[in-house]
């Protein structure tokens, strides 16, 4: 079979090279690109003759997907799948199977440090310093004792709540599947809209499907307390983005930090997250760390191995 990886995926090549002798071994060709394109005609140029193909997060549509005949499977090195047209593979028989748990940790811990840096606002007094300023009058809030809410206890919302127990939170959770390791936490289920009255922090982890799209809108910002934070690693759409950038502005939300948008950054710079200062925001980089890439490789390559057998 001939495999590809249409992109680098963040490993050295010296990696690739280890794989192309592996697969060699196997009997099979293996074709690896070190640089990340994200249109279509590169993409259909790249995968047009593979029986298995290799992809993070770059949009793959039925358009590419239908100038690959001969495509199989896909192994993707992502958790979430949205960006793949499963319909046309579906219909055409590829099998598509994602990365699931390489980025558990690095998407909590960034989760938490966005929380530090909402009540601390170490980038922000980070900037003023740089500018020759001081604290002048600032006071932050302590991470300890506050009431944290996570949506979603997949495999990163209950990382992320057990990183909070640790800091001395209460932490409350609400999910469509109740995990018995979450409540031996001590962490208790409440329902959705008793969790936005009760936190402090709303922390969401939840896929984006059809029952999550929106799920954060004016009428679940306005059971929000005017002092809570909220923090976005799950999915862009998860939240109705002007709704929030208005609560913001507004002053009906303390403040907000988003690493995941309705588009791949770069965004425009009118983007309503962009127009107040009350929002940190980081370039959809919670999954990326040297040690998760690593793991993301070992599962990919991992999925193909089982497959080819």
């Amino acid at each position: 079979m001939k495999i590809v990886c249409v992109e680098s995926l963040g490993i050295p090549q010296t990696r690739f090279e280890q794989l192309q002798k592996h697969y060699a071994a196997m009997g099979h060709t293996f074709q690896y690109y070190m640089d990340r394109r994200e249109d279509e005609d590169t993409l259909a140029e790249r995968m047009r003759e593979a029986d298995i193909a290799i992809i993070s997060n770059i949009k793959l549509p039925a358009a590419v997907l239908s100038q690959c005949p001969q495509l199989k499977y896909l192994s993707v090195a992502f958790t979430g799948l949205d960006h793949i047209d499963l319909a046309y593979c579906e219909k055409h028989g590829i099998r598509v199977q994602n990365a699931a748990g390489y980025s558990t940790t690095a998407v909590s811990e960034l989760a938490v440090g966005m929380m530090i840096d909402l009540l601390r606002n170490i980038v922000t007094l980070s900037e003023a310093m740089h500018q020759g300023g001081s604290r002048g009058v600032f006071l932050g809030r302590e991470l300890r004792g506050k009431t944290v809410g996570i949506v979603g206890t997949g495999a990163i919302g209950t990382a992320t709540a057990r990183l909070l127990v640790a800091f001395g939170c209460k932490v409350i959770a609400w999910s469509r599947t109740r995990r018995p390791e979450v409540e031996a936490m001590g962490i208790q289920y409440v329902e959705f809209d008793d969790l936005l009255k009760q936190s402090d922090i709303v922390s969401l982890h939840v896929p984006l499907c059809d029952a999550t799209r929106g799920l954060i809108g004016e009428r679940e910002l306005a059971l929000m307390k005017p002092t809570s934070l909220l923090v976005n690693t799950a999915r862009g759409p998860v939240c109705d983005i002007a709704a929030v950038g208005k609560a913001l502005i507004e002053n009906r939300i303390a403040g907000a930090a988003f690493d995941v948008f309705e588009k791949e950054p770069p965004l425009p710079l009118d983007h309503l997250l962009l127009s107040t200062n009350r929002c940190l925001v980081t370039p959809h980089v919670a999954f990326a760390t040297e040690e998760s890439f690593a793991s993301r490789a070992d599962i990919v390559f991992g999925h193909v191995d089982d497959y080819l057998k």
